[in-house]
């Protein structure tokens, strides 16, 4: 088999592994662009995309330190970290070929820059494919979808003072409420005093969470 080699690279206002949502289409505003290497930054490639709404990525979890290929389970955080499964019954980012399956809404095509709506990837991550979305055979709406079934997701309340929401424009703040509301603390983190700190659009925004209400508590460039 061919060794496969990125053919783009992502952008994204998440600068680092925390905070970024845990599935792809959960955060609506957040943008960011598929940026192609220069022998595939061809409009020959990209021929006919612009007729699909949603793309498929393949990508590499390239932040990820090595995997130990002994340990086949892991604790989703959906289920508060305190259950294992195996491996391949999750989507988690620590597994043996350590590659990434995103389903993102293509927002428009420019200069073989492809704009994106709603990505799980970070700023940097590697791209190994891409691959148009075709309803009739990859959306199954009555599939049965295990653990996840059975633990609804949490959203939380945000609450950004306008001291700290004028550091960003209206997209960027939609963005971040939206990535925020999907609490992106680990999930047996429960201490009401304590200040987390996530990167976004080139700021460190520290905020802290008490029952279901998170609160935004600075913001530093």
């Amino acid at each position: 088999m061919k060794e496969i080699k990125p053919i783009a690279f992502f952008h994204s206002p998440l600068t680092s592994k925390f905070g970024i949502p845990r599935q792809s289409g959960l955060s609506d505003s957040l943008i960011g662009k598929i940026v192609f290497e220069p022998q595939y930054q061809r409009e020959e490639a990209l021929r006919g995309l612009d007729d699909f709404d949603y793309l498929w990525l393949i990508w590499g979890f390239s932040a990820n330190k090595s995997y130990d290929d002994s340990k086949l389970t892991v604790r989703p955080p959906r289920l508060g970290g305190n259950e294992r499964l195996g491996v391949f019954a999750t989507r988690s980012p620590f597994r043996p070929n350590g590659l990434g399956l995103s389903s993102v809404r293509i927002k428009r095509i420019v200069n073989g820059v492809i704009e994106v709506v709603g990505a799980d990837l970070m700023d940097g991550t590697p791209i190994y494919d891409v691959k148009p979305y075709i309803s009739y055979v990859d959306s199954h709406p009555t599939a049965r979808g295990g653990f996840t079934d059975k633990k609804e997701w949490q959203q939380l309340s945000v609450i950004i003072a306008e001291e700290y929401s004028k550091c960003f424009c209206e997209e960027e703040l939609t963005a971040l409420k939206e990535v925020l509301s999907q609490d992106p603390r680990p999930q047996y983190q429960y201490d009401a005093a304590r200040v987390y700190g996530m990167s976004f659009s080139g700021k460190d925004v520290k905020f802290r969470v008490e029952g279901n209400v998170l609160e935004v508590v600075g913001v530093d460039n």
